[in-house]
């Protein structure tokens, strides 16, 4: 009798020398196939009225004396604008190229149009996590606002630096001051930032209960954070990133916080202290890091808190994420990631017990809901279609730095699904930890200048929650 598995192993193989024999076919064709070819001859940078020409020649691979095949020199431009206009230095970015005065090589026409480095900008926000929170679960309430100053003043020498500083007041008083040097070294490659911060909270949250944050209303003084951080970054290639994080942090509470909540610093602590080592690695490939359509970007994030014996905690982390964008056609487009973290040990303090419903840490639809735990898991899809995407340039606006505006809108629809393991879920009296999560949803995204994204969305998650969301985004 006939063996069915070795005839499938026989056509198998039989398959693969096929393929072979016709990969090599084609290849064999391909190399007598002459393509001609371009040699890059001057590179001219136009428009850096402030930022080193080196800064911008560092994005790119396209070097003088390059050979490249004539169609595929506007690709690989491509790629080299994508990579300068994702150093947020600059509004537009334009790759031309021109006949070399030899008529045997190829120029390369780099004209930028510089940002306003320097911003100074009045801060007005809630102290809630997001809009959403503030508008359905606070009523709307104005006393829960943050005002004060931001002061950013970016590629101060030119090499990409940045110093920003912020004062805030109102619900949280907050000061805050660091200092960001991309290259340090003459390679480019090796950075440093430098900071620290000062925080103090009257009104807070002193737990999570039910998923919702439970706040103690008062007007002395509940709580005090202070953290300095030094941060070295390594950028070996120009897709993958490297940073190793040294932090300092020291947190005080009052008497009836550590009463209401023993475990928000564990056993009935009122001060906590320690050294935190945080190592990440990043690998970012996106079209665009403000609203990205094409690309991918993943990462890993191992972090250690406390470091010393004396140190109030001792805990892990590791955190990890992955997505990816794609073009369907010419106005569809898609993308997928995942998130992860886990934690050691199970028992943490609440200040550290890290979960789902903060920053961008959330399956949409549960924005009002915080769910706490020590491990999770997220997975986000998305389908949009882009609806137009111009460039506008007014002549009358005398600052150049404001005279072209981007402006795209896309339709969206999505579906996420996250599960969060909460190891003690009666100190939170949980009931959405350790179930499955689902939101979906369908909105508006309108994409414009400085990094400005403002979404609106209609929301559904699987407790038949439906709801209006708005949130509005900006890089600095």
């Amino acid at each position: 009798m006939r063996n069915p598995l070795g005839s499938l192993w026989r056509c198998f193989f039989l398959v693969l020398l096929i393929l072979s024999g016709f990969s090599g076919t084609v290849s064999a064709q391909s190399d007598t196939t002459l393509v001609p070819k371009a040699v890059v001859g001057d590179i001219y940078i136009e428009g850096n009225f402030k930022t080193k020409s080196s800064i911008i020649l560092r994005e790119m691979a396209v070097r003088t004396g390059d050979s490249i095949d004539v169609y595929r020199l506007k690709d690989e431009l491509e790629i080299d604008r994508r990579k300068i206009i994702n150093t947020n230095l600059f509004i537009t970015v334009d790759m031309l190229t021109k006949p070399n005065p030899d008529s045997l090589r190829t120029d390369i026409r780099v004209v930028v149009k510089e940002r306003w480095y320097f911003i100074a900008l009045p801060v007005f926000q809630l102290a809630d996590r997001n809009f959403n929170e503030w508008w359905y679960d606070r009523n709307r309430d104005f006393k829960r606002t943050i005002y004060g100053v931001y002061l950013s003043y970016g590629n101060v020498t030119g090499r990409a630096d940045k110093l920003r500083f912020l004062a805030e007041f109102g619900f949280i008083p907050k000061f805050e001051v660091s200092y960001s040097l991309p290259y340090i070294d003459k390679a480019q490659k090796t950075g440093i930032t430098m900071g620290t911060s000062y925080s103090m909270n009257k009104t807070m949250a002193q737990r999570t209960w039910r998923d919702k944050l439970d706040y103690y209303n008062s007007e002395d003084k509940n709580k005090e954070r202070f953290y300095s951080y030094v941060t070295l970054t390594r950028r070996n290639k120009y897709y993958t990133f490297h940073s190793l994080d040294l932090r300092w942090s020291s947190t005080k509470i009052s008497d009836t916080i550590a009463f209401l909540n023993p475990n928000y610093l564990l056993n009935g602590r009122t001060k906590q202290n320690y050294f935190q080592l945080t190592y990440s690695f990043s690998y970012d490939k996106r079209d665009n890091a403000q609203y990205p359509l094409q690309g991918q970007s993943g990462g890993i994030q191992f972090s250690k808190i406390g470091l010393l014996p004396s140190d109030d905690v001792n805990q892990a982390y590791l955190y990890g994420s992955y997505r990816k964008f794609f073009p369907l056609s010419k106005r569809w487009y898609a993308n997928t990631g995942v998130r992860s973290r886990i934690s050691l040990p199970k028992r943490q303090p609440y200040l550290q017990t890290v979960g789902l419903g903060y920053r961008n840490d959330l399956v949409r639809g549960y924005e009002l809901y915080v769910i706490d735990g020590q491990d999770y898991g997220l997975i986000k899809s998305e389908i949009k279609y882009k609806l137009f995407a111009v460039r506008k340039h007014f002549s009358w606006v005398p600052v150049r730095q404001f005279n072209t505006i981007p402006l795209a809108a896309y339709i969206n629809t999505f579906v996420d699904a996250g599960y969060v393991k909460n190891h003690y879920p009666e100190l939170s009296n949980t009931r959405l930890a350790n179930a499955l999560l689902i939101g979906a949803g369908t909105g508006l995204d309108i994409v414009t200048f400085y990094n400005m994204v403002a979404r609106f969305n209609l929301n559904i998650n699987a407790e038949g929650d439906r709801r209006f969301f708005f949130n509005l985004a900006r890089e600095f």
